[in-house]
Parts: structure tokens; sequence; C-alpha cells
């Protein structure tokens, strides 16, 4: 939270939110306002208004939110709020709360904040001032021995076939997890029950790893109900398409770059700060074992992005091991997931063949590597790479 000393008129946080009709429906539900404006497109298109108008208390409850996690955040007290509602407001609209600090009553820990509703076309939907009076601790917090920090974990791409081992495998070794997925949701809340099931905490988040602003909405969401995050596991891919360089655009090439390159950086500029403070934590990326030795043909996209991955993480891991982080990755041979399933069977049975012990990898083996490096056992490894490829690679 902030301290009432430091905030400033001035001050400003927002937060963004595309509406829908869930959301209608689940406003009803909890309200019981079933206003046929609102919920009948019948009803709604005999009116001036044409189609259905979103409640104004569901978009004005996101100011909540804002102040209530953002400006002032925890311990604000809001008591009082004026509203005007200037337009409606329509399901698919996207709506963007701002809130900026106006006014200040230092005798009563009581600022006053502009909270103004912006849709998606720069449109003032809403205007008002609230008032928030500042609720700060009584007393400091006694002082505690240091101890490692709670073992919390964010799974990115949390639903693909080594995450979802992955998830389950953390889970079994004490941690919290925050299953990330992109656009699986049933499959992702289906992990956070499993997870459940084993008495671990765990939530999902659906974040574009790509956008920033997203990213930082999303480890703000991990720290508030988390209180902070350990680990950091990278399983992020894109689909591995065989495709010969004269049939490649640039864009092929930078769809795999902005997963594993911007999509990590995104992560690590939000999540090592929160680290730094505990002196601890671990980073993992997944690379490939395409990138050791001679690659296979075809296969440019998917090589440079996972090599620079390796040399990101390197690079990070000399930076951040001061601070107490560890960085590592593991690099998997062909792995029996649906990122292979294009792959024909003639030539999963001959890289099988080749390997030493006659088989693929199984998900199961690479997130069982992850747990050690997730582990108290890893606190000497950083910049390491642990291959998971059967034999086929030995250094």
């Amino acid at each position: 939270m902030k301290k009432f000393d430091n905030i400033k008129v001035g001050d400003t946080a927002e937060v963004r939110h595309t509406i829908t009709a869930e959301d209608i429906t689940k406003f009803v539900e909890l309200t019981g306002d079933d206003n046929k404006l609102h919920v009948d497109k019948e009803f709604a298109g005999k009116t001036a208004f044409k189609k259905p108008v979103v409640h104004g208390m569901l978009g004005a409850s996101f100011i909540s939110t804002v102040i209530g996690t953002k400006l002032p955040g925890d311990g604000a007290l809001w008591f009082a709020q004026n509203l005007e509602f200037l337009l409606p407001v329509r399901v698919g609209d996207t709506i963007t709360v701002k809130a900026k600090v106006i006014k200040k009553l230092e005798h009563h820990n009581i600022v006053e904040i502009q909270t103004d509703i912006i849709n998606q076309n720069k449109q003032k939907v809403t205007a008002g001032v609230a008032k928030v009076k500042i609720i700060e601790p009584v007393s400091p917090e006694p002082d505690t021995k240091k101890t490692k920090p709670k073992k919390t974990a964010l799974v990115v791409g949390g639903t693909g076939g080594i995450g979802r081992a992955v998830c389950m495998q953390l889970a079994g070794d004490g941690f919290d997890v925050i299953v990330h997925y992109n656009s699986n949701k049933e499959l992702a809340e289906q992990l956070k029950k499993q997870i459940e099931k084993l008495g671990q905490k765990s939530m999902t988040v659906k974040t574009d790893i790509t956008d920033a602003s997203q990213v930082k909405d999303t480890v703000g969401q991990i720290i508030r109900k988390f209180g902070g995050i350990s680990l950091l596991v990278n399983c992020a891919t894109v689909k591995i398409a065989n495709v010969k360089v004269e049939s490649l655009d640039w864009q092929d090439i930078q769809g795999h770059m902005d997963i594993n390159i911007k999509g990590i950086f995104n992560l690590v500029k939000n999540i090592i700060p929160v680290m730094e403070k505990e002196k601890y934590g671990h980073i993992i990326n997944i690379v490939s074992q395409y990138i050791e030795g001679t690659p296979p043909a075809n296969l440019l996209p998917y090589i440079t992005a996972k090599s620079a991955l390796q040399g990101f993480s390197k690079a990070l891991a000399v930076e951040t091991a001061p601070k107490g982080i560890r960085v590592n990755m593991v690099s998997p041979g062909m792995t029996d997931t649906e990122l292979i399933s294009d792959i024909p069977e003639k030539i999963r049975m001959v890289n099988a063949a080749k390997t030493p012990l006659r088989r693929l990898a199984k998900p199961e083996d690479v997130a069982k590597v992850i747990g050690f490096l997730a582990s108290d056992g890893s606190d000497f490894l950083t910049g390491e790479t642990i291959r998971i490829n059967g034999g086929q690679i030995m250094l």
C-alpha cells in the first residue's frame, strides 16, 4: 500500500477491462437487477438505445478495483463517490478506468481522486470524484527471522504438454502454482482443481506475454494473492513448422522471437524486482536439443529463437546471481507432446531409435528435472543447461 505521505497530487493509475456477456450475467445474479434494458435485446431494440446497455454500476465497480489495488491500494477506505453517466457502454466495449489524485486533506489522511471511465473510442462514458481515507497500520510489523520465501511458482504455458506436467510436479513438491494460459481456459481450470486436490493453492491467469502492460497487471494480481513469486518456469512456445528458408517471411521468425525473447523479457522485468526483495528466486527456461551440435534442416525460426533464448538466459544468470536469483535451462530432445503431432510417425520412430535409451522423452521426464532445478538442491547452479535427451548428446 502507499502511505499517505507518499501520495502526491497528480499521481495516476488505471485499469482496463473488456465487458463480456458473462459479466452481465454475473452482475444480474449478484444484484438481481435484470432490467430488460440490460438483458433483453428485443426490448432494448424498441428503445432509443437500440440494443442492451451495460449496467452503469458494473462499469463503475472497476473504480473500486483501481482504488483498492493501485491508487492508493491496500488500506484504502473508499467512503464517498459522485458519478455522472455520460454515454452508454455495450458488451464488447473496452473500458479504461483512470484515477488521478486531485486533492489531499492532510489532517484526516483523505485524498480526493478524479475517476473517469473512457471507452475504446477515447470517449468519456462516466465521470466522478471519489473520497478515500488511507488506513495505515497502527504499529510496524514485528521483525521475523529471515527465511526463504514461500514456494510460489508461475508456470508460463502451463496448459501445454510439458507445462501441464510441470504444474503437477511442482504442486507435488509443495509449490503453490499459478497456471498461465493463452487460450485453453477449460484445461487451465482443470489443472487448478487438480493442484488444489494436492493441498496447494492455485490460480489461473490469461495473459499475452508479448504485451508488457498485460504482464505487469498479471504479476500485480499474483503478488496481491500470493505475496510473491519464488519460481518462474517458462514453457511458452509456438508450433514448430518445417519450412524451407525460401518460403519464409520475416514474420515467421518474428513470431518465434516474440514468444521466446520478448515474452520472457516482459516477465523478468516485472518478476526480478519481486525476487530481488527476497534475495532468492529461480528462473527456468526451456530451450532445445536442436540448438546443440548440427541442427535439423527447415526449422530456422524455431532454432534461431531458442538459440537467442539460451544466450538471453546466460546473460541474465550473470546479472542476477549477486541478487540471489538463479537462471537455468533444460534442453529436451524430441518430447512426446502435441507440439510434435504433425511430425510423421516414421521420423519419431527413427529419433527414438537413435536415442541410447530407445524412446522419446515424456513430459514427466522434463518436469522432474525442472523440479530439481526449482529445489534447494540446485541453489549452487546458475547459467546451466541440463540436457534431457536419453543420451543422444553427451558433453
